[in-house]
């Protein structure tokens, strides 16, 4: 949903620090086949997991190798995963699903979902399983979109070419949900498939909406200065979880609103926040001046999983997992290992726990799905 502003988003709001070299992860037009994201190798070089993180993962596997595969969400039932890709032949993100248990025990195959056109973003299941959720610019162009000037300095760019589109898992019957100009992304559903929430700059800033499932009703929940995004819901659609930049001096606002104006953000400081499904209550979450994103909640609706750099602020790349009540007392460090670890998401249950990371990669920045047993 990376496209999409780290966010989750995805090429939405990637964060500088995040892959500078490859911020396509977080979230063109190929002439051919768009190749699947993973050749399972024979055989790995590194470890999948560290010592630290015995306590909370157990059985660590590596489900895809290659490239960069990021944003990976369970489906309802917890048998598939919906997550976006780029590599070789793959130059723009692009949507895959993948099986999450195979009965030989073996990494599946990803299948392509998205059309191979533009760049894609931010999917998700649909709770009955017979549809998923995901941004794309393909309407605008079959290419990539042009990469941002980075003589700002490190830029995002917001593509106001980004619609949001549903279609059936093989990616057959789709159906675009927003019409508005702008970046509309960022987007997942609520359990009982009612209810759509999504990150849109249609009314001149990053805000957070909600929508009803076909694409009625739209509602705006944010209206502060800055950037709202990457919501998710809790297990039972009452609250959204969200990470939030809000520039406060004159030199930060002036900063901020140039560079929308010219469809650019530049990532900072993002903490967590929450607020109710109507957008009442707002209150934050982490306040550690870090780089807070991808956050997700636990089954039990009391704690949140988010990403973040507060160990090591000033390395561009090195985010672990962490856990936090959501009145941002009680935090838990989950991953130790160097380099990115971020996109996580619980299974339905709480006993499995997906997420990205640069862990046992055979190329610099290369960014693969991990699952592993979670334990408290």
């Amino acid at each position: 949903m990376t496209g999409s502003i780290i966010r989750r988003s995805a090429d939405g709001l990637s964060l500088s620090f995040v892959l500078v070299a490859s911020a396509s992860v977080l979230s063109c037009w190929v002439s051919g086949d768009t190749l699947p994201p993973t050749l399972p190798p024979q055989s790995t070089a590194g470890p999948r997991a560290v010592p630290e993180e015995a306590k909370h993962l157990k059985n660590v596997r590596q489900l895809t190798f290659g490239g960069q595969s990021a944003e990976a969400y369970f489906s309802l039932d917890d048998k598939y995963l919906i997550f976006q890709h780029q590599g070789e032949g793959v130059p723009c993100d692009q949507i895959y699903t993948i099986v999450v248990d195979m009965p030989d025990g073996k990494p599946a195959t990803p299948k392509l979902v998205s059309s191979g056109k533009g760049r894609t973003t931010c999917a998700y299941f649909f709770p009955s399983g017979d549809r998923v959720l995901f941004s794309s610019t393909h309407a605008a162009s079959p290419d990539c979109p042009p990469k941002p000037d980075y003589s700002h300095g490190y830029v995002w760019p917001i593509y106001d070419s980004y619609q949001v589109y549903t279609a059936k898992p093989d990616g057959s019957d789709v159906k675009q949900l927003t019409h508005a100009h702008g970046y509309n992304a960022e987007s997942t559903i609520t359990r009982d498939g009612k209810h759509i929430v999504f990150t849109s700059t249609r009314n001149g800033d990053l805000d957070i909406y909600t929508m009803n499932a076909d694409g009625s009703n739209v509602k705006q929940l944010t209206g502060e200065l800055g950037y709202d995004g990457g919501p998710f819901w809790s297990y039972d659609g009452k609250k959204i979880v969200y990470r939030a930049e809000h520039p406060k001096t004159p030199e930060e606002i002036s900063d901020y609103q140039d560079l929308l104006a010219k469809g650019l953000i530049r990532p900072g400081n993002l903490e967590i926040w929450v607020m109710n499904a109507d957008g009442s209550n707002k209150h934050q979450v982490t306040r550690n001046g870090a780089a807070n994103f991808a956050p997700y909640w636990h089954p039990d609706g009391k704690r949140i999983v988010f990403a973040s750099n507060m160990a090591d602020p000033k390395n561009g790349r090195d985010f672990d997992l962490y856990l936090i009540n959501e009145d941002g007392t009680g935090l838990v460090r989950i991953t130790y290992a160097p380099d990115f670890d971020a996109f996580p998401m619980f299974s339905s249950d709480g006993k499995r726990l997906v997420w990205a990371s640069n862990r046992n990669g055979q190329a610099p920045h290369e960014t693969n799905l991990f699952l592993a047993d979670w334990s408290d």
